[in-house]
C-alpha cells in the first residue's frame, strides 16, 4: 500500500517540487521516514524496539510545515490527518478526546485502503453495472429473480402471476421475435457509452429521513457515526423509483457492484496495518498548548491536554470500532510558531517524545519569486490557467514577479507575517478587476509588469492600516 523505497534525497527532490527551501525540514522528515524502510529490513524482536523519531517544527506560520507532513504522507502513500492541538482539551473538559486523533486516522487509512482495493475490481464492477442497464432497457427474467422466494415455488405467488401474465399481455409483439444478437448488440453500445444519454428510470436506495432526524444535534462524532451504521444494518433500505440518464444510472449500479466485490474484513485489516506501521499525525498549534511561563501556572487544561497526547505519542492501545490499534510505531510531526512559548515550555516527557526539533526559516524574496513560479502548478501557472477559460491570456515579466515578491516580503515585515499565504492575498487584488472584468472585455493579452502591480498595491502599502485590512 505504501512505498517506502524511497531514498532521502529522493524524497527531498520530490518535496522541491512543490516546497520552496526548508532544506532542514525537508531533510529531516525524510531521514524519518527511510528509518520506516529500514527498520523493515531488521529481524521481528528489534523492530519492535525502534520506535520513530518524532519531529518538532518551529517556524511562523505559512512557510510550508503542514504542506511538508502532508506532501510527505501523499508520496509515499501513507494514512495522514492534520489536526490542531488547541481543539483538544484536558479530560472532563469540554471538548475532543486525543483518542479521537487515532480514530479519525484509522478512517483515513480505510477510505485510502477502500479506494486501491475499488481499481482491482473496477473493470468487473463497470461490466456488472452495464449488464443492469440492459436489464432495464430489456428485461429478462434471471434464474435468481425467478427463485427469489423459496415459498412461491411450492405454494406460488398469485399476485406476481397476475402481474407477470399483464405484463406479457401488455408487451410488443416485436420483442418476442427479437433475435439475441439484438440484444448483444444493445448491450455493447452500452458498453460503448453511446447510449449515456438516454433516460431510464431506476430504484434507488434512500436512508430513511426520521432517523437522519434523531441522529443530528450534538451527540458525539464516535457514538452518531456507529449509531447511524447500526441503525442502518437493521432498518430495511427503502427503495425509490428515479427518472436519470443512463450515464448516471452507471455510476449508481457501480458503486453498488463494488461494495458487493469489496472484503471489508480485508479492507480493515490492511488499514489497521497501514496505520500502525506507516501512519502520519501532523499536529499544528502545538505551541498553543505549552504553558507561557511557569510563575502564572498553565491555563486550566493546557499541561492536562499534553499528558492526554503523552501516552499516545509514547505508544498505545487505542479502541476503534474497527479494533484496537496500536500507537507505537505512527509517526508524529509537532508544529508551532513558539513566537511566545518556547519547547522546553512542553512538559519533559513530551519533550522527550519529539527528539528532532528543526527550525524554519522566515521567507526571503527570493523565496517568495520562486514559489510563484518555481514549483508544479505554483501561483502564477494556477492564475494563468484560471482566466485562460475567459480568454484572457495573462502574461507574467520577471519585473513583475520581482515586485509581487517585495510587496509580499514588505507586508509581512509591516504587518502580521503569514508566510507564503501573503502571495495570495497580494496576488488577488491585483488581479481582482481583471477576473471581473475578464468575461466582457476587448484586449484579450494582459501583461502583469512592475508598473501594474505598483499601480495595484502602492496605495495600499503605503497605508500601514489600510494594509492590516486590505493585505
Amino acid at each position: 500500500m505504501y512505498d517506502m523505497e524511497l531514498t532521502p534525497k529522493q524524497i527531498v527532490a520530490e518535496l522541491d517540487k512543490y516546497i520552496v527551501g526548508q532544506g532542514e525540514a525537508k531533510k529531516s522528515v525524510a531521514i524519518a521516514l527511510r528509518n520506516r524502510w529500514r527498520r523493515k529490513h531488521l529481524s521481528e524482536n528489534m523492530q519492535e524496539e525502534i520506535i520513530p523519531k518524532n519531529i518538532l517544527l518551529i517556524g511562523p506560520t505559512g512557510v510550508g510545515k503542514t504542506e511538508i507532513a502532508r506532501r510527505l504522507a501523499r508520496l509515499v502513500g501513507a494514512p495522514f490527518i492534520k489536526v490542531e492541538a488547541t481543539k483538544y482539551t484536558e479530560v472532563g473538559y469540554v471538548g475532543r478526546d486525543v483518542e479521537q486523533i487515532i480514530r479519525d486516522l484509522v478512517a483515513n487509512a480505510i477510505r485510502m485502503v477502500e479506494e486501491q482495493e475499488s481499481q482491482t475490481y473496477k473493470a468487473k464492477a463497470e461490466a456488472e453495472a452495464n449488464k443492469r442497464i440492459l436489464q432495464v432497457f430489456w428485461p429478462k427474467k434471471t434464474t435468481e429473480e425467478k427463485l427469489r422466494n423459496p415459498m412461491d415455488i411450492i405454494f406460488g405467488n398469485e399476485e406476481e402471476k397476475k402481474n407477470e401474465e399483464k405484463k406479457s399481455e401488455e408487451a410488443p409483439k416485436q420483442l418476442e421475435s427479437v433475435s439475441p444478437d439484438r440484444r448483444q448488440k444493445m448491450y455493447e453500445e452500452i458498453c460503448a457509452h453511446k447510449m449515456d444519454d438516454r433516460e431510464i428510470e431506476i430504484e434507488v436506495a434512500e436512508q430513511d429521513k426520521a432517523i437522519q432526524g434523531i441522529l443530528t444535534g450534538n451527540s458525539t462524532e464516535e457514538l452518531t457515526n456507529n449509531f447511524q451504521e447500526m441503525l442502518g444494518s437493521i432498518m430495511p433500505k427503502k427503495k425509490k423509483k428515479k427518472k436519470m440518464t443512463v450515464s448516471k444510472a452507471r455510476e449508481i449500479f457501480r458503486e453498488e457492484e463494488l461494495e458487493k466485490c469489496l472484503d471489508m474484513d480485508v479492507i480493515v485489516d490492511k488499514a489497521i496495518e497501514a496505520t500502525e506501521q506507516a501512519g502520519i499525525v501532523f499536529i499544528d498549534e502545538f505551541d498553543k498548548i505549552a504553558e507561557k511561563g511557569r510563575s502564572n501556572g498553565p491555563d486550566v487544561s493546557r499541561e492536562g491536554v499534553q499528558r492526554d497526547i503523552l501516552p499516545i505519542v509514547e505508544g498505545a492501545t487505542v479502541n476503534t470500532k474497527y479494533g484496537p490499534v496500536k500507537t507505537d510505531h505512527i509517526l508524529f510531526i509537532a508544529a508551532g510558531a513558539f513566537h511566545v512559548s518556547k519547547p522546553s515550555d512542553l512538559i519533559p516527557e513530551l519533550q522527550g517524545r519529539f527528539p528532532i526539533r528543526v527550525e524554519l526559516q522566515s521567507l526571503t524574496i527570493e523565496d517568495f519569486r520562486k514559489i510563484l513560479t518555481e514549483p508544479d502548478q505554483s501561483l502564477v501557472k494556477q492564475y494563468i490557467a484560471l482566466l485562460s477559460t475567459e480568454g484572457i491570456e495573462l502574461e507574467f515579466t520577471e519585473d513583475g514577479i520581482d515586485t509581487i515578491a517585495e510587496f509580499a516580503y514588505k507586508v509581512n515585515l509591516e504587518t502580521e507575517n503569514i508566510g507564503a499565504r501573503r502571495l495570495h492575498t497580494i496576488l488577488e487584488k491585483i488581479l481582482e478587476d481583471v477576473a471581473y472584468e475578464a468575461p466582457d472585455v476587448d484586449d484579450t493579452h494582459i501583461v502583469v509588469n512592475s508598473a501594474f502591480v505598483t499601480n495595484k498595491l502602492n496605495d495600499v502599502v503605503q497605508n500601514v492600516d489600510l494594509s492590516h485590512y486590505i493585505l
